[in-house]
């Protein structure tokens, strides 16, 4: 079978070899803390291909990565890392690693038909998935929304259309009543910010539109339907956690001129304030519409107040920081530094970055939830090389975030847990699979799974723990 475990290379370096060990927290760090919980995440149309098995519709990103010139190389979903077929696997992977929680996202189009009717084939796997997790010990972190917008929700206007909030709700209805009891904690959306500014405000993502106005109201729908689940979600699992997701920007100035101060705080302002304010104050920026003016969204009486509903923890996901100057006029534009640190998605390594903005939300917000960093890892040019992957970058990069994180823990920030990005190599949206950000390396002709050095020393140190524990 696909899903046999010889599909998992064995690792080139035994994770108990003497060496220098660049990755162990110091003596003193909150991470050896027994309660904070370690896990890796996915999302579904990024690892689960099967496109068009067991009554699975279109998505929106099945449309957009079959669009010429929208993805590169022109890759696609379709097949991914084959988890639907593979799943057993992977979850056997997942808990040799001794990894303590997964966050995955259920697909949308698989679980629920054109009608709003259930799809059993669908929900099915995930009950088995989910099972299986539970079995192993491995807590469950739940997002009902990566992305993955059914198409024929989009020919009717997608997050344009206010219809499709409530449409969500219906979703999110649907899946709590099948998989109540079996998910720690549900997180409605991830990161709204890039399903409403790259989905509608610059076309980078599905469905490809680019109009500014489209943005502020997409993100309106998207915020409204996530105010619009959570009292469905606690009433049909509550003992569940309930949260949501969004990523994070840390913006700097270009120089200690005023101008440039302004432009680093708009930059925050568009990127953060955009999202958590109205969900943790009820109310937008007004910033927000200085920066882009006329784009405010239509609002009705009582939406914010349902946005503003109470939530059980905040998922954050964050990877880089931009450097801004002012654009001369009400704006900002990015200015790269030279001589930093870059990704293979060109993205500047900045854990101080993280450090920052989580302790600047816990004086902005009084009402801060408690926190789980739910992404954060780094894309390198993995390759297998005497059957290992030997990535020292990702490897400094962990360490330097989980540092990042304790150091915030220290300042009196509430953050329970951190979610590796990402458990495996996966299909990257509009870079399709040249940029690999997995712990664990796949080889898409084969689809065979490789653990990287950095999947070792995460399982050596969490070993350790529990041993200390």
């Amino acid at each position: 079978m696909a899903n046999d475990a010889s599909a998992v290379a064995t690792p080139s370096h035994s994770a108990d070899a003497p060496h220098v060990d660049p990755f162990t927290p110091s003596s003193d760090s909150s991470l050896w803390r027994k309660n904070f919980l370690l896990g890796a995440a996915t999302a579904s149309y990024q690892i689960e291909g099967a496109v068009d098995e067991d009554g699975r519709l279109p998505s929106i990103w099945d449309t957009f990565s079959a669009t010429p010139g929208k993805v590169l190389a022109g890759d696609t979903g379709t097949v991914a890392c084959d988890h639907y077929h593979r799943w057993e696997a992977d979850v056997d992977l997942l808990a040799g690693l001794g990894l303590e929680a997964y966050r995955l996202s259920i697909a949308w189009p698989r679980v629920m038909d054109a009608a709003g009717q259930p799809n059993r084939k669908g929900l099915d796997f995930y009950k088995r998935l989910l099972g299986r997790l539970k079995e192993m010990g491995i807590q469950t972190y739940v997002t009902l929304y990566h992305w993955d917008l059914p198409q024929h929700l989009e020919d009717r206007g997608g997050w344009l259309n206010r219809d499709t909030a409530y449409r969500f709700a219906d979703y999110a209805d649907l899946v709590s009543r099948e998989l109540t009891g079996s998910v720690d904690a549900w997180a409605t959306l991830n990161e709204p910010w890039c399903s409403a500014y790259l989905g509608y405000g610059n076309g980078h993502h599905a469905p490809g539109l680019a109009n500014g106005r489209f943005a502020t109201q997409a993100m309106h729908h998207l915020l409204l339907a996530h105010g619009l689940a959570i009292p469905v979600l606690r009433a049909n699992d509550p003992a569940s956690q309930k949260g949501i997701v969004a990523n994070i920007g840390r913006g700097t100035p270009n120089s200690d001129s005023a101008a440039d101060q302004r432009a680093a705080h708009l930059f925050e302002v568009q990127h953060n304030a955009w999202i958590l304010d109205p969900l943790l104050k009820g109310a937008y920026p007004n910033e927000l519409f200085d920066l882009w003016p006329g784009t405010e969204p239509l609002v009705l009486d009582g939406d914010l107040q349902t946005i503003a509903a109470p939530i059980d923890f905040l998922g954050i996901n964050y990877y880089f920081r931009t450097n801004v100057e002012s654009d001369g006029a009400h704006g900002f534009r990015e200015v790269p530094l030279e001589g930093v640190e870059r990704t293979q998605m060109g993205w500047e390594v900045h854990p101080d970055g993280l450090r920052d903005l989580l302790v600047g939300f816990k004086g902005t917000y009084r009402n801060l939830p408690p926190i789980y960093i739910t992404e954060n890892g780094m894309a390198s040019d993995d390759k297998v090389v005497d059957g290992g992957v030997d990535d020292t970058q990702r490897i400094s990069f962990l360490k330097r975030h989980l540092a990042a994180v304790d150091q915030a823990i220290k300042a009196g920030v509430d953050i329970r847990g951190y979610f590796l990005w990402s458990l495996m190599d996966n299909f990257e949206w509009a870079f399709g699979y040249e940029r690999r950000f997995g712990i664990v390396h796949v080889d898409y002709g084969t689809q065979k799974r490789t653990i990287k050095r950095s999947a070792e020393l995460v399982s050596k140190f969490l070993k350790e723990r529990k041993e200390k524990s």
